[in-house]
């Protein structure tokens, strides 16, 4: 038995206006329109749901099925109402504050899933330090953040995502010259690249590595920190030394350089949040929620 709703809108129409010119009206349709529709909803129930008289009172079959259509159209309305308040939640504006690394490496393919599935969403990025996101966020300056590590909340499902979603579990490699000797190992130990000069970038970064020293047991000794990751790249392939960066930065190495699984392991969460210390805007939970959305890959291709 196919029902539809037209027929069930008709119909109710009809008894409401008391007859079929009225409801016709009321409907913004042609009478022939509505008693056509009405029609086929007494063949598809096999009985005469009206009498046509005027006005048009309910047989006992539609007396019987009158109460059932409008319970019917009504929780039809109430999910095209739920649905449009979604719609006007998943519209504005996030200001959105990430890390150079994470702008680049990783925002690149979220922001075109977010355009595909959220277009009524605007998202304007905000580059800075780990320090500066954080800030941002906290004053906000942003509405939401990709931080790294945040605070456990309790009662979450996934305590390593806080109180945000999981992107990504982004693990530590060492970066290395295409012609280093430990190129083409499958990993590299902490401990194998304490004869060359470690060169850093402490953006967010650096209290991770010495997190690996400690694990490995090395002295923590860095021979070089520079502030922009281009830097740091440039130096690697003149050979001035090496690095251990997050795997979130994969796409900027250029192809005479290689990221080599370090151990120990070490890796960080990175997360995206609202504020901790005020409401969430609703733009900004559509923002989270879409991550469990994602496709495979649109994180940059991290766990």
């Amino acid at each position: 038995m196919a029902l539809n709703l037209p027929q069930l809108r008709a119909f109710v129409a009809v008894v409401d206006a008391g007859g079929f010119g009225t409801a016709a009206a009321d409907l913004g349709l042609s009478q022939s329109a509505v008693s056509h529709a009405v029609a086929s909803l007494e063949r598809t129930l096999a009985g005469l749901l009206l009498v046509r008289s005027t006005p048009v009172r309910t047989t006992a079959l539609g007396d019987a099925v009158l109460s059932h259509a409008r319970s019917a159209l009504a929780a039809t309305d109430a999910v095209v109402e739920a649905a449009a308040r979604h719609t006007a939640t998943a519209g504005g504006t996030v200001r959105l504050a990430a890390t150079p690394t994470v702008c680049q490496g990783l925002l690149p393919s979220l922001l075109r899933h977010w355009s595909e599935r959220l277009p009524a969403l605007h998202i304007r990025v905000f580059e800075g330090s780990g320090e500066e996101t954080e800030d941002w966020l906290a004053s906000a300056a942003a509405d939401a953040a990709i931080v790294v590590d945040p605070p456990p909340v309790a009662g979450r499902e996934d305590p390593r995502a806080g109180s945000g979603a999981l992107l990504a579990t982004d693990p530590f490699l060492a970066l290395l010259p295409q012609d280093h000797p430990l190129a083409g190992e499958e990993t590299v130990h902490v401990a194998d690249l304490a004869d060359d000069p470690l060169i850093l970038s402490p953006n967010g970064c650096e209290r991770h590595i010495r997190t690996l020293h400690r694990l490995a047991g090395e002295e923590y000794t860095p021979a070089h920190r520079v502030q922009d990751l281009g830097t740091l790249i440039s130096m690697v392939q003149a050979g001035l030394g090496v690095s251990i960066q997050p795997e979130v930065s994969r796409p900027l190495v250029p192809d005479d350089l290689v990221l080599v699984p370090i151990t120990p392991h070490h890796s960080r969460n990175l997360v995206l949040c609202g504020p901790q210390n005020r409401p969430w805007q609703p733009a900004v939970r559509t923002l989270v929620d879409s991550v469990a959305q994602l496709p495979t890959g649109a994180s940059g291709g991290l766990v």
